[in-house]
Order: C-alpha cells, then sequence, then structure tokens
C-alpha cells in the first residue's frame, strides 16, 4: 500500500475530467452495449462504475479501493438481484486499481483468485494505455462465469442498468 501524502497528492492529480480521456463516450457506449449483449447469454447482472479520485477525508482514513468498491456495490443495489448474482466491475483511475465485487450467489461458485487474476489482466490492459479494452475483457470474463453458473432463461429481466455509472 502506497503512503498517505503519496496516495493524497496522486488523488488529488486525478482530475474528474480524466474519466473522459481514458474513457470517451463512444467507449462508454461500447461498454453499456457489451453489458447488454452479455446478460443475454446469463442471469446476472453486471455493472461497470469508474471513480477518477477519492475524497481527500477517504484517503487520510486509509480507504482502499476495495473497501471503495464495497461501498459502491451497495450504493447501486447490486445486492439486490433476485438470484444475488451481481457484479460490479469498479475502476479508481487514480491508483489504477480495478476491483471485482461479487454478489453471494456467484461467490457460492467462485473463489476471490478467480476475480484477481480477472483484475490482473486488465490492469496490465491499462498499463498499455488501453483502458476501454481492458474494461471490455474484464465484461466478457465475468459474463463467461455467469453464463457458465447462472445460465439465461427466458423469464429474465434486467435488474440494474446497463450504462456505466460515473462517480
Amino acid at each position: 500500500m502506497q503512503n498517505i501524502p503519496k496516495r493524497l497528492l496522486q488523488h488529488l492529480l486525478t482530475p474528474q475530467w480524466r474519466i473522459k480521456r481514458v474513457l470517451p463516450g463512444l467507449a462508454m457506449s461500447n461498454i453499456e452495449k457489451a453489458i447488454g449483449e452479455s446478460e443475454n447469454f446469463h442471469s446476472g447482472e453486471i455493472r461497470f462504475a469508474v471513480e477518477a479520485a477519492l475524497d481527500p477525508l477517504a484517503l487520510l482514513r486509509g480507504t482502499t479501493a476495495r473497501q471503495r468498491a464495497i461501498e459502491v456495490f451497495s450504493q447501486l443495489g447490486i445486492w439486490d438481484t433476485e438470484h444475488n448474482n451481481g457484479v460490479l466491475i469498479y475502476l479508481l483511475l487514480a491508483d489504477r486499481d480495478i476491483e471485482i465485487i461479487a454478489d453471494r450467489g456467484i461467490n457460492a461458485h467462485l473463489d476471490q483468485h478467480t476475480w484477481q487474476s480477472i483484475c490482473q489482466r486488465m490492469e496490465n490492459l491499462f498499463r498499455a494505455g488501453n483502458f476501454e479494452q481492458g474494461v471490455l475483457f474484464g465484461i466478457s470474463e465475468v459474463s463467461a462465469r455467469l453464463t457458465q453458473h447462472f445460465p439465461a432463461v427466458k423469464t429474465d429481466r434486467n435488474e440494474l442498468p446497463d450504462q456505466p455509472h460515473i462517480l
């Protein structure tokens, strides 16, 4: 974990507009489309959320990207799906950290190592400057796991919005 002054500076120097630079409108549309299309193959719900930086108070408290992702998971109501199979892909730009938070229904089938492996591969794409490709890869990988354990059924309905959420 980074020391607090360095991390604080990193977050203060990551403005909100940076989100549009790394994920412009077309990329966000492609992400929304990928989520919608993926949900034709499974009964799970995928959400993508991106945040430029944490507020200074959260940083001084030592809030990690994982802790923040859990908060966002709750705020967006991802835990409130019929089969408890919602998944959040959360990107914190200032830390260049990606977290995948899955509800208990899907976590009963997969371990944390699975999610960490997907995150590491996404982070490699981010380091190369391929943010859209990294997010689309993550959606594809999460969708494959959901399809395996929660295949689509005719009565499925879209319980959560597909559009990316900017914090």
